[in-house]
């Protein structure tokens, strides 16, 4: 099961803008968060949920996409998340941001899983416009966004295989999102 799981949860670029994400959603997701391990048991993470149309879009605004394929844009007119779950530190918890790095991957890896398992995928969004996305979410100055995590549901062939000699993902002809992985055999010292 969590082969499958894993196989599906991919970083989605394109997503079916018909499939509203909704609050309740949201709310579960960032439930499974609340049984991840956490650094020293501090858990200073809150999260931003945006599902409402003007926030999500202010916050589409402030991201960028697919640093590998500059020249496409993505994710394509009409093909962006629906949601987002903006993951911060709250400072007045504990002020060093760099600490709890691992525990945003950690909640972040979560929160997709879950996703998937709801019929949904998202991406995770470390490139943003730091000032653009605290202005959108409105968070105050003791919370800081750390990451930025979309939602919807996907509307992309995405395409695992086996790693040659580079690991860059691309888009073939069609418009599917291939993505190699290491062998096995490359990855065991």
């Amino acid at each position: 099961m969590l082969r499958e799981l894993l196989e599906k949860n991919r970083s989605y670029r394109g997503y079916d803008e018909s499939r509203k994400v909704t609050y309740q959603e949201l709310k579960e997701l960032v439930e499974l968060t609340r049984l991840c391990p956490a650094s020293v048991n501090i858990q200073p993470l809150k999260y931003y949920l945006a599902w409402e149309e003007e926030i999500v879009a202010n916050i589409q605004k402030n991201t960028k996409w697919a640093g590998a394929l500059p020249e496409l844009h993505l994710p394509l007119e009409g093909k962006c998340p629906t949601a987002f779950i903006i993951i911060c530190q709250d400072t007045r918890i504990d002020s060093n941001t760099a600490r709890f790095l691992k525990d945003v991957g950690i909640v972040a890896q979560t929160m997709l899983l879950g996703a998937v398992e709801k019929g949904l995928g998202g991406c995770m969004i470390g490139s943003y416009n730091r000032m653009g996305i605290i202005q959108a979410a409105e968070l105050p100055e003791e919370i800081v966004p750390l990451l930025v995590v979309a939602f919807g549901k996907p509307d992309e062939e995405i395409i695992l295989e086996d790693a040659q000699d580079r690991v860059v993902y691309y888009r073939d002809e069609r418009g599917a999102h291939h993505v190699p992985k290491r062998r096995l055999e490359d990855l065991i010292l």
